[in-house]
């Protein structure tokens, strides 16, 4: 089964920790915690990513850069980009994917999104300003 947003909003629904909300051509995940989480479809890949803080609020770039290159591993399904979003970069936790995924492994992914948040702001905190 390849996915659509219609069946990923129906399946995400369910959880009764999250509330799903369709916005334009992606999905707006909160959880019960009020971390927010876009999903969309491109291509053969479910992509879901989340907000971590504003580049701008880090001291030194570099060494957090550095920090997260060096203990990415430690977080299961879950990675660190940056992403632009008006004007402004982010440092994200994204997830990604296959389109045609059984509804438990998307259901991990979103889970382990949220549940790695935490653990990124606490690992993360002493480089922000």
């Amino acid at each position: 089964m390849t996915w659509d947003l219609e069946a990923l909003e129906t399946l995400l629904s369910k959880q009764d920790d999250l509330v799903v909300t369709r916005q334009q051509d992606c999905l707006l995940i909160a959880n019960a915690d009020g971390i927010d989480a876009w999903l969309a479809i491109s291509g053969e890949q479910i992509l879901v990513e989340t907000l971590l803080f504003a580049a701008k609020e880090v001291q030194d770039k570099g060494a957090l850069n550095d920090e997260i290159l060096r203990t990415h591993m430690l977080f299961p399904l879950t990675t660190v980009g940056i992403s632009t979003v008006a004007d402004e970069d982010y440092y994200t936790a994204f997830g990604a994917l296959s389109s045609q995924s059984k509804a438990e492994s998307i259901q991990i992914e979103v889970d382990t999104l949220f549940q790695n948040v935490a653990s990124f702001l606490d690992a993360y905190q002493d480089h922000l300003k």
